[in-house]
């Protein structure tokens, strides 16, 4: 009898490096090598899918996406943020609560109640942590399971339903490199070639795409970079 393998999710395959997903994330290596591998003195805060290769899977770019909201806007002491994911980990029974959709549901509530047990955040202090989560969370993109499918790496402007040219990460899309939202053209490409002297209106009709969309393809590759 054959042995029937059971196919891999994409979404969990290591396909990044610390220096590239840092660079999507707009983040230093350091900080991101530190919540994945942990440092002399602490542990990781996010279990990284491959620790011997040193590669971070989809749902670990969702993981340090939400994370890096909530270190960026409030500098919270990460030993405190390890404290308060591994209080979310025991609560949902996972390994990755951050990416989880209960987590972008009632373990908001209970991720802001622990901080406020570490560092007795004020009422506004709460809220604002709050906000920030919510704020990130609205740009992971779940499939009907609730699995994370897509992050909003750079939301184009406006950022309302009539906007074009979202830059999104979709593992299913371009080996999961940063590609424009409904098109599926990679940003890397298109900021290569403006940088080689192309014009906006001459990639737009090339790849039949707004020249709102090639713009913001070039704003986002010049971020990260």
């Amino acid at each position: 009898m054959k042995k029937i393998l059971k196919k891999q999710d994409v979404r969990e395959i290591p396909a990044y490096t610390i220096a590239e997903a840092a660079g999507y994330l707009r983040l230093p290596k350091s900080t991101l090598r530190a919540w994945m591998l942990g440092q002399k003195g602490f542990q990781s805060v996010i279990g990284i899918a491959d620790k011997p290769g040193r590669r971070l899977s989809f749902i670990n770019l969702v993981e340090a996406f939400v994370l890096s909201g909530i270190r960026r806007e409030h500098s919270i002491p990460l030993p405190k943020v390890r404290l308060a994911v591994a209080y979310l980990r025991r609560t949902f029974k996972t390994k990755r609560p951050l990416a989880e959709e209960q987590f972008a549901t009632d373990g908001v509530e209970l991720f802001v109640e622990k901080f406020e047990q570490l560092i007795g955040a004020t009422q506004h202090g709460q809220l604002q942590l709050r906000e920030v989560i919510h704020d990130r969370l609205k740009h992971v993109r779940r499939d009907p399971k609730g699995i994370p499918e897509k992050i909003v790496l750079f939301p184009a402007r406006g950022n309302t339903p009539e906007s074009v040219g979202d830059v999104v990460i979709d593992p299913r899309l371009s080996f999961g490199r940063p590609v424009l939202d409904g098109y599926g053209l990679r940003t890397a490409i298109v900021a290569e070639r403006f940088e080689a002297g192309e014009q906006i209106e001459e990639l737009a009709k090339d790849y039949d795409v707004p020249s709102e969309a090639i713009e913001n393809a070039i704003r986002c590759e010049r971020r990260a970079a």
